[in-house]
Parts: structure tokens; sequence; C-alpha cells
């Protein structure tokens, strides 16, 4: 086995083991998340047809089909959750892609209604932070008015909802009302002057973790595991879940807007308590103290003070401890996974896709 480091983010990189594959592999994560949108993109796109014209709409803007008069456009997701899940299903012995087992959806419907809640949770979330780009264009709300993006999103929710019954339904919808709480808790920490580290990494848990969860516990359930060994499934997406969140932190903070699609130092001029931000104010040093006078001005910050900011959050160690517990997460994921004794091939596809969600830079 071989060690794959992070640099692909702009945070250089650091004695951390992100991911571990066979050099003599051949096949690439461009691949896997290919063959995933050949399977989920025609069903997604099926099941998003039934809706009314003026939702289908916005919701394809949303989601990257078209552009918002219509014309064709090719600004989708990275496909990570749906990924998962058919991975998680073809390492639990899955038949196949469409195969439905009694009482389980096919992976691929698990897949579209993985994907399906998350774009709900995108369109929300934009509304909510006020995010006035998202995929390298304006945000659905920004087009087309807060109204309309609230309605698709809970047209998208409900396509999601009634694509699975039984015990995969109520994963789906266990793990919704996880990233709601979390989404509420991200909320009240904007107005709340003191936030520790362990609020913020529970938040992280839910908001993100628990999607990613649920979307490797509902592939092994596709796949005709025990539900028993599908909660591994879970327990190996759940850290995945957080490690994104702080990438997706870092990248807030030091990403390359030309390839983010969004400002530099957009969290940092939103005030937000990202994970990196929260870790550096609890670090008791100087560069903790001038960061909280700094979040406390109530003035737009200019490129300059969001510079100044960046360098205070990476000063005072939240930089440093970002990357140590994406390395910690990591890890626990594959601890899960390795309990789970997953299928030798589809096993090396989750250690891909763990590693591109640790090195992205979008």
């Amino acid at each position: 086995m071989t060690t794959v480091w992070s640099s692909e983010i702009g945070l250089g990189t650091s004695a951390i083991a992100l991911a571990r594959v066979a050099p003599d592999r051949p096949r690439t994560v461009g691949q896997v998340l290919a063959e995933t949108l050949a399977v989920v993109e025609p069903a997604y796109r099926a099941a998003v047809n039934d809706l009314p014209p003026e939702i289908r709409h916005v919701a394809g803007y949303h989601i990257g089909w078209w552009e918002a008069d219509g014309r064709a456009a090719g600004a989708c997701g990275k496909a990570v959750r749906p990924a998962l899940v058919l991975a998680c299903a073809r390492a639990a012995g899955g038949g196949g892609d469409h195969a439905e087992l009694p009482g389980r959806p096919a992976p691929a419907q698990a897949a579209v209604a993985v994907e399906l809640v998350h774009d709900f949770s995108l369109l929300h979330d934009d509304v909510m932070d006020g995010d006035l780009t998202r995929r390298h264009r304006a945000a659905a709300w920004a087009v087309f008015g807060v109204g309309r993006a609230i309605l698709v999103g809970d047209s998208l929710l409900a396509l999601a909802m009634d694509m699975l019954s039984g015990d995969p339904g109520r994963v789906l919808s266990g793990a919704l009302l996880e990233l709601c709480r979390g989404q509420s808790a991200d909320l009240a920490f904007e107005d709340r002057g003191n936030v520790l580290l362990t609020e913020c990494l529970n938040m992280a848990e839910r908001k993100t973790g628990a999607l990613l969860g649920a979307a490797c516990q509902l592939g092994a359930l596709a796949g005709g595991a025990d539900p028993r060994v599908a909660e591994l499934y879970g327990r190996f997406g759940r850290p995945l879940g957080v490690a994104f969140q702080l990438v997706d932190d870092l990248l807030g903070i030091w990403g390359d807007p030309a390839v983010t699609g969004k400002p530099a130092g957009n969290d940092l001029a939103a005030r937000k308590k990202s994970l990196p931000v929260v870790a550096a104010l609890s670090s008791n040093s100087r560069a903790a103290y001038l960061l909280a006078r700094l979040y406390e001005r109530e003035d737009a910050f200019d490129t300059a003070t969001i510079g100044r900011a960046a360098e205070l959050v990476e000063k005072a160690g939240g930089r440093a401890w970002a990357l140590a517990e994406i390395g910690r997460r990591i890890e626990a994921a594959r601890a899960a996974l390795a309990q789970a004794r997953p299928e030798p091939s589809a096993a090396a596809d989750l250690h891909l896709l763990a590693d591109l969600i640790t090195r992205r830079n979008h």
C-alpha cells in the first residue's frame, strides 16, 4: 500500500495519511464518479421530470442541467454521495445497481433519494446563509427568488421520501432530522459569541456526517447487508462526512475562488464560526484574542481584513488542527469499513472516494 497526501486544496502537505490505495490499481476516482453519473443521472432526471414545469425548471437549473433561460449546461455536482451508495451496495454483495431485493430499494433508487435530499439541503442552505453563488454561478434563490427556491427544495425532499419505505425510509428520515438539527445549530452559532469546539464538531456530525452515513448505510441495505452490518457502513460514512465538512471549511477560508466558485474568504467575510475558526478561537493565544476582536466588528470585511483574519486563524492553530482532525476521521472511517468486511474491489472504490473527500479543491 502507498500513502496519498493532501496537497490539492491549497493547504500544503502534512504528516497525515489521508488515503491508502494500491499503487498498481488502474481504476481512478474519475471512473468511479463517471460510472455513478451514468447510472444515477437518468433516474434522477426521470424523477425531476415528474415535477410541474415551473418547479422542474428551477430544479434543473440548481442541479446544473440547464441555464436560467433553459439552455443546456454542464455544471452538475460531484456525485460523491450517490457513488458511496453504489459502492457500498457492491461492497455488501449487491447483485447490480438496478437489482431490487425484497423489502429493499435498488441501489440506484437509494442513490437518487440521497442526492435529492442533498440538493434539497443546498437550496435551503443557500437561502439561510445568503450565499449568492453555487457551482460557479448564481444560486437558485438569487435568480428565481427565495420563495421559489424553498418550494423547489421542498419538492425534491418530497420526491426523496416517496422513494424509500420501511427500514431504508427510516434511515433516510432519521438522517434528515439530524441534518436539520445540525443546520439549526449552525444558524444559532452565528448569534453566539462563544461556541465550544465540541459543539461545532457535533454540529458537523449532524449537518454533514448524517447524510453521508445514511448514504453508506442505505447502499449496504440495498446490497443485501444485514442491518447490523449496514450500520458499520453507516459508521464508515459519518466520519467521512465530518472530514468533508472540515475540507469545506478550509476551502471557505483558503480555497481558490476560480475553483470553488465562491469569493475568497467567503466564510470569514460572513463571520462564520466554522471548525477551523472555532479551533483557533479556542486556543487561548494572542492570535485567538485578535481574531475574536476582529469577529466582533460590525463593519464589512474588505480584502485586507479577510486576509488578516485568515492569517490569525492559521497562527492560532486552526488550520493545523483541521488537517489533523481530517486524518483522525478518515482513520475512524477505515476502521469501521474493515469491520464490515467489504468485497475487495468495491472497498478499493470506497478508499478512492475517501481520498477524494480529503484532497478535493472545490
